[in-house]
């Protein structure tokens, strides 16, 4: 699994019925793309939900390197992405677990992003463990549709990502997004069914 996040950062007059209308356009693309497991089209919106800019953010769980160069390199997507915005930076991370939550086979409402730099003097595999058991801990709660850690090696920065069916509780830690839509076409493969 590999994890990948842009921000594009938005006028603090921008009207964000822009975006949504976009994303109502064309959120169905990623519905089939090939070595995607989860794309959630998220934004912040200024003054709302705690957020202090608009923002279009999305986040992306890759099953395979294939379909994430693809879309990336081969106009698969990420063109449309350039030609409306400019280039943004791409964050990367490789994959340590997507776990399924109660909630799975529900609509989207809210996201979670969590970025936490992995301290020089931690022991790697421990922090790894970690990471896990908190997605684990995570992923337990009855409104979680799904819930992700990644860690990037060339910074040491550990991300944990969750989609919530509910507005999350106060207590998750983290940047919080609307979900304007939720492809999924390989979250199956990506976080098995326990069922």
């Amino acid at each position: 699994m590999y994890a990948m996040h842009y921000e594009i950062t938005l006028p603090a007059d921008y009207d964000m019925q822009i975006i949504r209308n976009r994303v109502a356009d064309r959120g169905h693309m990623t519905d089939t793309f090939a070595g995607l497991g989860l794309k959630a089209y998220l934004i912040r919106e200024r003054d709302k939900a705690g957020a202090t800019l608009n923002q279009y953010s999305p986040f992306y769980l890759w099953n395979d390197t294939v379909g994430m160069n693809r879309f990336l390199w081969e106009g698969g997507g990420f063109q449309g992405i350039v030609e409306s915005f400019g280039r943004p930076v791409v964050l990367t991370w490789s994959g340590l677990l997507c776990q399924r939550g109660p909630a799975s086979g529900v609509l989207p409402c809210a996201a979670t992003r969590e970025r936490v730099v992995v301290p020089r003097e931690a022991d790697l595999a421990q922090a790894a463990r970690d990471a896990v058991a908190e997605v684990e801990r995570i992923a337990r709660h009855s409104s979680v549709i799904a819930s992700a850690c990644a860690i990037d090696p060339r910074s040491w920065e550990r991300v944990t990502f969750t989609v919530w069916a509910d507005t999350p509780e106060a207590v998750v830690p983290g940047e919080r997004y609307e979900v304007l839509h939720l492809s999924r076409p390989g979250f199956d493969e990506l976080a098995p069914s326990t069922e």
